[in-house]
């Protein structure tokens, strides 16, 4: 295939970007838009490229010293890509290629003045912006002056900024090419950005305009503010005109130059309100080309507007799809669930075949449609309590979008209300063996799974598993499993409404509750102190375990003395506990069971952190606590009037709430042992797909959704590419940050707190665990990395019952997510942490290292001096 070095504008689309990078590829399919005008131009293309740096000497080398650097390591790389840079600047540009740019140069004028820009394949992708990363040079005037500013485009590949973007998201620097665009310089009287969507609040039906006089580079650089337009259905529903002092013209010479604008004319809009609708009829129309809300850069000149670049914009969270037209309110299933990190297409396929209600994918995370729910009277105050309560943020959202005129219909109550058909459930005693029996049901259900899948495989294995989430769904929603887990918090809750009217005393239940019988996930952080019991006499284990990085280290352990036994604990830890993991909820996710080195670091703290007997002291001394607290409200309360009454019913609830509120986790753990055990199954298939040879590797299948997989399994055939853009796109997901709360409109809500009753400077969430601690921060978001020490305050994004393990030697939490009765919460209580969860950006506003004071009791955090 003969090398093509030169493309015109006209002759390129987006399907390019190999040839003529991202920032090509979208000019070129601009051009082809009926009504967009694009300054005309050319692309020098990517084997222009390669053929240059085929003759920079010593480059190989100085890409292979440039790959191995650290990202961190500023020094390196600011000297190697500054030589590299250098090296390629002073590369002649060989006689074919500058004589095919030349010609192409001539056909726009040979004196024209033109715009010389960059354009990675690494560029403008809807996965990764990378805007800015490289070079662009405007006015260049003269076919000497462009050929240098080509190869100085070319150099720009390799920015101390590029290199260190590429090297963060795991871009090999040979795969990225850079092409040049090369455009007619347009001269214009006003210019900005285009956003098709709200870029502040996700909205896909309010677009923004920046628009300032002269070259668009004022507004880019930061030298002006611009003017902004919000624009909604072809009306400006909202301007800011600012004082725009400065422009940047072109020089006739070549270059440009910064001038003041006329006193006059300043505070006059770049832009007349016509002009604007009509700008945003023209993005309406690009991003309808391109599918995706676009970022546009435009130039008016002579009331024409020419479109210099588009890209999509890559920040905005994507929207579930609907399939209608109707306006839809979702809410994030992540924040419930403490894991709102990206879910993997089977992780997020299962999770929606055994959950109890319809859910949408958007981002790789999960959302509930609560449109109808809101738009009836009680189901809507029904809604706003429970979500609430479990997390005031998600309530505050949704309050924000009900008070937009008419976005949520209006719909009566439906059906006529009262206690469904038969009566309400008979009231549950306060009796322990209900839990009992509701565990044993739960271990019975997931034995029989177990014994049942063992002879399933193929397609047979996929049916058995649509039947065994039946089962899931149906052990779920066992009425009497939902009535034990409402009776402790319903306790919970009104223990705390009324030690708070009768005595004064806010959360008073946090106490009652530590210790409290029967909770699988506090139960499995005390589980692994004893553990460290058996490894702390023998220094050569805790030596070998500080060297571990292989799963396969519970082997190598029983050739040390005390190996055998260390071996046996651990084993048993995870025979009980084995299914767990951070993110559980993804059934993809490793868990304990698959990579055991996860759990090394814990127990390496607890040798060093605890003495021996720690767990069953831990327990007891929550229990005497919870035992002396309750003797304390009952005796200040006898004191009142009607004191033995109020006495007797706060007696029932405490001894209500320590029977049921253990049980509040139990049910987590039942779904995960049963997903531990379909993954299992589904990771067997999996290996024999590429015993097959249809899947280079077995976690390929993590990419398809469970339907696809049975599919794959069924015609022994996989499509590749699918499985390959299904990777790039989890990537990308990990780059958003999903809201609590989504409209299908786009907008993104994280609801506020509207608190006066904080200090200044304080961080506000929801107080969790009663309590203040004063301690050294330590921001952890991966558990692996854990390196506690006694008295620190675990900071991190959301804990799930994965995390329960660390809170033995903490003395307080802080958390991004959560609410009252998350499992976060509900474990702090029972350790008696300080707690407070829901603080927003709490991970990159406290400083690993600060000292911080936890406000459990009032929900709030202070950063100390």
């Amino acid at each position: 295939m003969t090398e093509q070095y030169v493309l015109g504008l006209q002759e390129i689309d987006e399907t390019q970007v190999a040839v003529v990078g991202g920032k090509g590829a979208q000019l070129g399919g601009l051009s082809r838009i009926d009504g967009i005008r694009v300054p005309g131009g050319f692309c020098v293309t990517t084997d222009a490229f390669r053929r240059v740096m085929a003759e920079v000497p010593s480059v190989d080398e100085l890409l292979d010293r440039l790959s191995r650097s650290d990202p961190d390591d500023r020094e390196t790389i600011r000297t190697l890509s500054a030589r590299i840079r250098r090296s390629i600047e002073e590369t002649a540009v060989p006689d074919g290629l500058a004589a095919a740019i030349t010609g192409a140069l001539a056909e726009l004028g040979e004196d024209a003045a033109c715009a010389v820009r960059s354009s990675a394949t690494a560029e403008d992708l809807p996965t990764a912006s990378f805007a800015g990363q490289q070079d662009t040079y405007l006015n260049v005037v003269g076919s000497e002056a462009i050929l240098r500013h080509v190869s100085r485009c070319w150099a720009s590949l390799f920015t101390e900024r590029a290199v260190i973007y590429r090297q963060r998201n795991g871009v090999d620097h040979r795969t990225v090419h850079m092409a040049v665009v090369v455009q007619r310089m347009v001269l214009p009287d006003a210019s900005g950005i285009l956003f098709t969507a709200d870029p502040v609040t996700g909205n896909r039906k309010v677009a923004t305009v920046d628009a300032g006089f002269g070259l668009g580079e004022a507004l880019v650089s930061g030298l002006v503010n611009p003017d902004v337009y919000k624009v909604r259905d072809d009306e400006i529903v909202a301007r800011t005109i600012a004082a725009k002092q400065r422009a940047v013209q072109a020089l006739p010479a070549g270059g440009t130059r910064e001038v003041a604008v006329d006193s006059q004319r300043q505070e006059q809009p770049a832009l007349t309100d016509a002009q604007v609708v009509r700008l945003v009829r023209l993005g309406r129309r690009i991003e309808a080309h391109f599918g995706s809300p676009q970022d546009i850069e435009w130039c008016l000149a002579d009331d024409g507007f020419q479109i210099v670049q588009s890209r999509p914009i890559t920040t905005l969270f994507p929207v579930p799809e609907s399939g209608d037209q109707e306006n839809h309110v979702y809410v994030s299933v992540g924040h419930g669930q403490m894991m709102t990190d990206p879910m993997k297409p089977l992780g997020h396929s299962m999770w929606r075949l055994t959950a109890m209600v319809p859910m949408h994918e958007a981002g790789g995370r999960l959302f509930v449609d609560v449109t109808r729910r809101l738009a009836a009277p009680t189901s809507r105050a029904g809604l706003l309590d429970v979500l609430g309560k479990g997390d005031p943020l998600i309530r505050d959202a949704l309050e924000t979008v009900l008070d937009r005129d008419g976005f949520v219909p209006s719909l009566p109550d439906t059906g006529p209300g009262g206690p469904p058909a038969g009566g309400p459930p008979a009231p549950l005693e306060t009796d322990p063996a209900v839990v009992t029996r509701l565990i044993e049901r739960s271990e019975t259900s997931v034995a029989a799974l177990e014994r049942d899948i063992r002879t399933k495989t193929g397609p047979a294995l996929f049916d058995f598993l649509m039947e065994a989430f039946e089962e899931h769904k149906r052990v779920l929603s066992d009425p009497l499993s939902i009535q034990a887990i409402m009776a402790g918090m319903e306790a919970t809750w009104w223990l705390n409404d009324k030690l708070l009217e009768w005595l004064g005393e806010k959360n008073a239940a946090d106490t009652l509750t530590l210790s409290a019988p029967g909770n699988v996930t506090s139960e499995m952080g005390l589980a692994l102190l004893d553990v460290a019991d058996v490894i702390r006499p023998y220094p050569e284990l805790v030596t070998f375990l500080q060297g571990v990085e292989d799963d396969g280290f519970l082997d190598e352990l029983t050739k040390l003395p005390g190996g055998t036994e260390a071996r046996d604990a651990i084993q048993a830890y995870l025979d009980r506990y084995g299914m767990r993991c951070v993110g559980e909820i993804d059934i993809t996710r490793p868990r304990w069971g698959e990579r055991p080195t996860t759990l090394v670091p814990v127990i390496l703290d607890n040798v060093r952190n605890f003495e021996p007997g720690a767990a069953e002291l831990r327990f007891e001394q929550g229990r005497r606590k919870a035992q002396e607290k309750e003797q304390d409200v009952l005796s200040r309360l006898r004191a009142l009037p009607d004191g033995d009454l109020k006495a007797d019913e706060a007696k029932r609830m405490i001894d209500r709430v320590r029977t049921f509120i253990g049980y509040r986790e139990y049910p987590k753990y039942g779904i995960i042992s049963r997903y531990f055990v379909y993954k299992r199954a589904l990771l067997a298939e999996a290996e024999r797909l590429v015993r097959a040879g249809v899947l280079p590797e077995a976690e390929d299948v993590f990419y398809l959704t469970f339907q696809e997989f049975h599919d794959a399994v069924r015609s022994n055939r996989v499509d590749e590419r699918l499985v390959r853009q299904r990777k790039e796109a989890f990537r990308s997901y990990h780059a958003l940050t999903p809201p609590r709360v989504l409209t299908s409109e786009g907008d993104a809500l994280t609801g506020a707190y509207r608190r006066e009753d904080v200090p200044a400077g304080a961080l506000v969430g929801v107080p969790v665990s009663a309590g203040t601690v004063e301690g050294r921060a330590r921001v952890v978001l991966d558990m692996a990395d854990a390196d506690l020490e006694a008295g620190d305050i675990l900071v991190t994004a959301f804990t799930d019952p994965s995390w329960s393990p660390l809170f033995v030697g903490i003395a307080g939490l802080v958390t991004e997510v959560g609410g009252v009765m998350t499992h976060g919460a509900v474990i702090a209580r029972e350790y008696g942490l300080p707690a407070v969860v829901g603080v927003e950006q709490a991970t990159r506003l406290i400083r690993d290292g600060q000292r911080i004071r936890v406000h459990g009791t009032d929900g709030y955090v202070e950063i100390l001096p």
